[in-house]
């Protein structure tokens, strides 16, 4: 995009691996936990970072990836006379399609070759390559991914133990607190940048699970799933996106904590793919009147607007117009807080909801289910781009499945692009959310994601023209214009 806005961008890189110097190869092959080694003491600024760099260099990737695309441009015959252009469209292996490479960061968490890093990074990849300290490439497979979390695993296979590191007990984290990230960016892989956490709790619009670090230490392309380390040498985060009006590193990156990580991670790797509760219902934060309304004392809490028919919520006796306080003793601060309590918590417990009924105060026992997983991203019929949307509107649309029919209260009448993210540096943030469905672009129907995405790319050879989208948002018709970024 020509435009500069202030937004979030993932670290991903294209172009070659770039092998880098490593340590001791006999350190690489011991399988050692570097995490458990000298630490820097946190109390003061320390000296240098150099002693824990050397000791956890050997335990981070970088992780290249190609993939097969369609270069859409022509592949002359061969034997022409024009043949000779070929290499200026691409290089097409043939029938018009080119490789296509990228590059990311990684980290070993176990001694026989699990790696973490974000689901963006090696999203639509055909194959994965992790590239370690002292030189060697692996092959890597993927183990499974988390789009909602933007994480996955891969595996790699090595005739030795691999060094590995632990994560931390990211709960524990405070503002101020030294971090250490080591990363690819740019494909200079093992780079080395210090800073502290300048933030907690972080929401950047990118997803229902956001619960960022945030850091100043320099985070940029290609940094995108490499670890941001405590001065102990543990995981803290996964580095994943920026906010800047550049591209480039201006102090404000987020990670994601390393207990939802190894959470995710742990899933991942004993079914394959994360397993979430889920309570069955759709709720609106409680405003201060609202709360006053219900006698409730600051905001707190969420009221329900939607019981789902034969839910978790249903069976237990919910109703429209409940307020939730609080599950199991963990206090309901808004939606995003009940949307992770629920999630964390095991699939098939009971628990005890705290709720107000009619100004009176009392508990209800629910069974969670299972959140139903959404259909793979390779079968849905969207936009192929993964995480934050990079394109001229700045969004990512999909399929409108069951669930998302559930999630967002999309009646079955209703066909169209189903936002799945917003990138708060293109021009719909502030719009657009996630969850509206785009009905009609410029006047004309849209019917599904590939459509909208048509739509898109006819209003793009009309620079300076404001896009009407008729949008579908909680059951109401919202209509904005959206001046193109080209």
């Amino acid at each position: 995009m020509s435009k500069t806005r202030r937004g979030v961008v993932l670290g991903f890189v294209c172009g070659a691996v770039m092998a880098f110097a490593g340590t001791s190869p006999a350190l690489a092959q011991a399988g050692l936990d570097l995490s458990d080694g000298p630490t820097v003491q946190a109390s003061k600024a320390p000296d240098s970072f150099s002693g824990l760099a050397k000791r956890l260099m050997p335990a981070v990737v970088n992780i290249s990836t190609s993939q097969t695309v369609a270069t859409g441009l022509p592949t002359f015959p061969e034997g022409s006379e024009i043949e000779r252009f070929n290499p200026f469209f691409g290089r097409p292996d043939d029938d018009g399609f080119r490789r296509q490479g990228a590059l990311g960061s990684g980290f070993v968490i176990s001694a026989d070759g699990l790696i973490v890093t974000n689901n963006h990074v090696i999203q639509a990849a055909d194959e994965i390559e992790a590239v370690f300290s002292d030189g060697r490439t692996l092959r890597a497979t993927l183990i499974g991914r988390d789009s909602d979390t933007d994480l996955a695993v891969l595996k790699v296979e090595s005739d030795a133990p691999l060094p590995f590191v632990s994560f931390a007990d990211s709960d524990r984290a405070e503002v101020g607190d030294w971090v250490m990230a080591i990363g690819n960016p740019f494909g200079f892989g093992g780079s080395v940048s210090a800073g502290i956490i300048s933030a907690l709790e972080r929401d950047i619009q990118s997803g229902r699970y956001d619960n960022f670090i945030q850091t100043d230490a320099a985070i940029n392309r290609g940094n995108s799933g490499g670890p941001l380390f405590t001065l102990s040498g543990e995981v803290l985060g996964v580095n994943t996106a920026i906010i800047s009006p550049t591209g480039g590193s201006v102090g404000i990156g987020f990670s994601i904590p390393a207990n939802l990580a190894r959470q995710i991670t742990d899933q991942i790797v004993e079914f394959g793919a994360p397993r979430r509760g889920w309570l069955g219902v759709n709720v609106q934060p409680a405003s201060d009147e609202i709360a006053e309304a219900y006698g409730v004392p600051g905001r707190m809490g969420v009221l329900l607007t939607q019981i789902i028919e034969d839910g978790p919520a249903d069976e237990a006796g919910l109703e429209v117009g409940d307020m939730l306080l609080t599950i199991d003793g963990r206090e309901i601060d808004g939606v995003r807080s009940l949307t992770r309590i629920v999630a964390d918590t095991e699939i098939g417990k009971t628990v005890t909801i705290a709720l107000i009924r009619e100004k009176k105060r009392t508990d209800a026992r629910v069974k969670l289910g299972e959140l139903e997983r959404e259909e793979d991203e390779e079968a849905r019929d969207e936009l192929p781009d993964g995480g934050l949307a990079n394109n001229s509107v700045g969004l990512q649309t999909g399929a409108i499945d069951d669930a998302a029919r559930r999630r967002y209260n999309i009646t079955s009448d209703i066909r169209g692009a189903l936002v799945l993210s917003v990138s708060p540096r293109g021009p719909s943030f502030g719009q657009i959310r996630k969850g509206d469905v785009i009905v009609e672009v410029g006047f004309e129907d849209v019917a599904n994601a590939r459509a909208f995405k048509e739509r898109v790319e006819a209003a793009e050879t009309q620079p300076n023209t404001p896009l009407l989208m008729h949008v579908i948002r909680d059951g109401r018709s919202v209509f904005v214009s959206i001046m193109l970024d080209t």
